[in-house]
């Protein structure tokens, strides 16, 4: 039987991209004996000019996944690593203006940040040993991650962290909410908030014509007015907590116009001691790990638009 040609088949080509993902790469700075740890995770992905390779096998437009990998090691070695943002900047411009048929690139970054081991002191230090300022711990905390986009003409920088978990001992309430006949949870009026946040910042730097953030120090405080938020808000729900983590960051960050969160609520429950006579006064407590809440929302500038995706898992 003659397969139709491809004109008379019902069938067209939607969106598509290509690319290398998750290019581990790590850049040591050696500024002297001290060194500077930059550790990147790094996925790229190309799109533009690009029916031929699916409808025809034809490579003529295809840039290999294997050179955006190499591109991302020679650009750690040429450019180095300032920050996570910048360097995928200078990635995504790149492969947008050196190869024709790409007209967007997508680059994709999780950083994980190490810390400096602290020198000992110098009496137990081995005689004649330097101070050690090559030593590092990797810091087992949240994930930064950041999202850069770039079509030609305008760009989009999304930036966050992931699988950073907070709790407050005190100072949360749940009660006062609709209850059935499916209804067991008892109102509570002193529990534990607990929650591991994700979460994506969208900055409204669009161009090169505008001032570039500090990419670093944004992050730094988007962080800090994150969690002191979620430290100063007194809780009758997680979603009022993350209501004011986001309209925290807004206020205090000019270049930052949206924010969107998830946040698993991590439950607590008090452990029923009274088969043992003893009294549980908000003292032990079981940690669940699944089911949980999930509680989602994103806090905008006034006048702006939403442009985060609701689902992150991808971002």
């Amino acid at each position: 039987m003659t397969e139709p040609s491809r004109q008379d088949r019902p069938v067209l080509l939607g969106q598509n991209q290509y690319g290398k993902a998750e290019n581990r790469v790590v850049r040591i700075t050696r500024d002297g004996a001290t060194h500077h740890i930059k550790d990147l995770n790094v996925s790229v992905a190309l799109s533009g000019d690009m029916d031929e390779v699916h409808l025809s096998g034809s490579n003529a437009n295809v840039l290999p996944t294997d050179t955006t990998k190499n591109t991302v090691y020679a650009f750690a070695k040429e450019h180095g690593i300032e920050s996570a943002e910048r360097f995928g900047i200078r990635l995504a411009r790149h492969f947008v203006t050196a190869q024709e048929p790409i007209h967007r690139a997508r680059v994709r970054i999780e950083e994980y940040a190490w810390e400096r081991i602290e020198a000992p002191d110098a009496a137990s230090r081995t005689a004649g040993a330097d101070e050690p300022r090559h030593s590092f711990v990797r810091r087992n905390q949240e994930t930064r991650v950041t999202q850069i986009t770039y079509d030609g003409e305008t760009w989009e920088v999304v930036s966050g962290l992931k699988d950073l978990v907070v709790m407050n001992s005190t100072n949360s309430e749940f009660w006062g909410y609709v209850k059935d006949r499916y209804t067991t949870l008892p109102e509570a009026y002193d529990r534990i908030l607990a929650t591991q946040v994700s979460s994506r910042w969208r900055f409204n730097w669009t161009g090169d014509e505008e001032t570039m953030p500090d990419w670093d120090k944004s992050y730094d405080e988007a962080r800090k007015h994150m969690l002191q938020a979620f430290a100063d808000t007194y809780s009758l729900s997680l979603q009022q907590t993350l209501y004011e983590m986001g309209a925290r960051i807004i206020d205090h960050r000019d270049e930052i116009d949206e924010v969107r969160f998830s946040l698993p609520n991590k439950h607590h429950f008090l452990v029923d001691l009274t088969p043992f006579g003893l009294e549980n006064d908000n003292e032990v407590y079981f940690a669940a790990d699944r089911p949980y809440g999930l509680i989602e929302a994103t806090v905008l500038r006034d006048g702006c638009d939403p442009r985060i995706p609701v689902d992150l898992t991808n971002l």
